[in-house]
């Protein structure tokens, strides 16, 4: 149970006080405790007061699970793949309803899960989670389900026929496939497994003989064993299902998305749904958000780039950009910068495409291109709500640009990105919109250019020395390098035999000084500015590749591939 949620409704309640409250938080995160021994613990409730205040707030009953009968009828109810993956235990049935204690009694996604697995109203009931989660590994067995298990219930007659004459397809019989137990249990599992694989997106893919399941980690695509072909429909539609998509509409793209708690932490995911010809292909992008550090100091920035940064988001004015293609941590970046300065003295908005990660303190909007709320409105507004930063998720059109730069112009310091190859393109890119280099000169204050490459693993990391083919793709000789080691990863349990775990940014700092104010006013071509860059100091992005491959952070095959 979420510590914050349960001492809120206690404090609401009046039962506890507001700085009890806290301690009472602070300490499940110090000691590693749950919130219900830490508050029965101190003495301020009894455990028969606690549960029944969690049952008073969510509109049930407490049940005594010291009299739960083993041989009871009720367990059937519940396969046992279903009561171990949602921590449910049947407690009691009537005609329609089974009564289900919870190991987390505040989620009520996973009630509507089984709702629907089952075909009966669930109701749940409160009862100590620990002692929950016992009577579950008691009587239903510890060992944790496997894909191959729920293939297995599957078996080969679940294949949904469509009707090809009429372009059409039997929807009511798609949703009960979809909302089938095996299906529930089969979808629920990939998504579990490809979190703790820390994957940052999900595909399902189908072809015309077969079923594709992919995890990207670490930026590279791992396919996993492929299900039968004929899964593709019930499994695609059950992901439509959670994602609150129409199953019958499978001609055009839709959007959505599924959130999920996943040992404990919350897990977005954004869902998109394209139609293809041998069905739909969707793609979840897992927004993790206990995953990601969002401390600028952790970045692995090079010192003076960080120092740099630290320097322009405490300006009052101007234009910071980073750049990079897609997936190359612009977001994290930007969102870093963000945390630095949001304090209480200063006003911070954000326009996103969508809102990928929520932080207390700074307004935060959706784009929305359906209804045309898209990048250049919400900018235009939100002069008009008295802020100090703004953050522009992506600059994509000439409207947006002017209307940033107008507003940096004004007394605002603006984020945004673009997507260029590297930090001098962002000047070409801006011009091409249709700004006015003077306009470009005299609000930019700086571009990063950034991207990803794989951390070696640090468990089966191995010194090596390369050869002078391999040197020449870096453009170094034996010579350059003189006793620098190098190293790559052998592969091992720890990193999936990939020889990578984790990744970490290089970065392309490009200074706008008066040499290069200049520069842009007379329209210099991107390649020269650069030169001139270079001459002032600039580190490129394929130098701070070769200091990541130096301190043995990274192979020189990344390296050579992102820069």
């Amino acid at each position: 149970m979420d510590a914050k949620q349960v001492t809120d409704i206690f404090v609401e309640a009046g039962w506890i006080a507001a700085d009890q409250a806290d301690a009472f938080v602070q300490e499940c995160a110090v000691s590693g405790k749950e919130i219900d021994r830490v508050i029965v613990d101190s003495g301020v409730l009894t455990e028969e007061q606690f549960y029944q205040g969690i049952a008073t707030s969510i509109g049930t009953e407490v049940v005594d699970l010291d009299v739960f009968d083993g041989a009871s009828q009720t367990l059937h109810l519940i396969p046992t793949g279903l009561a171990r993956l949602h921590g449910a235990l049947p407690v009691g049935a009537s005609e329609n309803t089974i009564y289900v204690a919870f190991t987390d009694p505040f989620n009520t996604q996973i009630a509507e899960d089984l709702r629907f697995a089952l075909g009966r109203e669930i109701h749940p009931v409160v009862a100590p989670p620990a002692k929950v989660q016992a009577l579950i590994q008691e009587y239903y067995g510890s060992e944790t389900s496997t894909l191959d298990d729920v293939l297995a219930q599957l078996g080969e007659n679940t294949e949904v026929t469509l009707d090809e004459g009429a372009n059409a397809f039997n929807a009511k019989a798609v949703a009960q496939e979809a909302n089938a137990a095996p299906i529930i249990r089969f979808v629920d599992l990939i998504l579990d497994k490809a979190i703790a694989a820390r994957a940052s997106d999900i595909h399902f893919e189908p072809f015309e003989s077969e079923f594709k399941v992919r995890y990207r980690v670490d930026g590279a695509l791992y396919e996993m064993d492929p299900p039968p072909r004929h899964l593709a429909l019930p499994v695609i539609s059950r992901v439509k299902v959670m994602a609150n998509l129409n199953i019958a509409e499978r001609r055009l793209p839709q959007d959505g998305r599924i959130q999920r708690t996943v040992n404990g932490k919350q897990v977005d995911m954004r869902v998109s749904v394209l139609p293809t010809a041998f069905g739909e292909s969707v793609v979840l992008r897992v927004l993790d958000r206990s995953s990601v550090n969002l401390d600028l100091e952790t970045l692995g920035m090079p010192a003076y780039i960080h120092d740099y940064i630290l320097e322009v988001i405490e300006k009052p004015n101007g234009i910071f950009i980073v750049t990079g293609p897609t997936g190359s941590g612009k977001t994290t970046t930007l969102y870093s910068c963000l945390r630095k300065i949001n304090t209480i003295d200063s006003k911070l908005l954000t326009a996103e495409d969508p809102v990928e990660y929520e932080i207390d303190g700074i307004i935060q909007v959706p784009i929305n291109d359906n209804i045309g709320l898209n990048f250049s409105r919400v900018l235009r507004a939100f002069l008009r709500q008295d802020p100090d930063r703004i953050l522009v998720g992506e600059t994509r059109d000439t409207e947006t640009a002017q209307i940033a730069i107008q507003a940096s112009l004004t007394g605002h310091l603006v984020f945004t990105t673009l997507h260029t190859n590297d930090s001098t393109g962002a000047v070409t890119r801006l011009t091409d919109m249709g700004v006015e280099p003077f306009l470009i000169s005299a609000s930019l204050e700086c571009v990063l250019a950034q991207r990803l490459i794989r951390r070696i693993c640090t468990t089966c990391r191995t010194a090596y020395e390369p050869s002078e083919q391999v040197l020449q793709s870096l453009g170094l000789t034996p010579h350059d390098i003189g006793d620098k080691n190098f190293y790559y990863g052998k592969g091992c349990e720890v990193c999936n035999e990939t020889g990578y775990k984790g990744r970490k940014g290089i970065y392309e700092l490009l200074k706008i000084s008066d040499p290069l104010r200049e520069m842009i006013n007379s329209r210099t071509p991107a390649v020269v500015m650069r030169q001139k860059a270079i001459e002032l100091g600039m580190s490129t992005l394929r130098e701070d590749g070769l200091r990541s491959i130096y301190d043995g952070l990274s192979t020189i095959e990344e390296v050579v591939k992102y820069t």
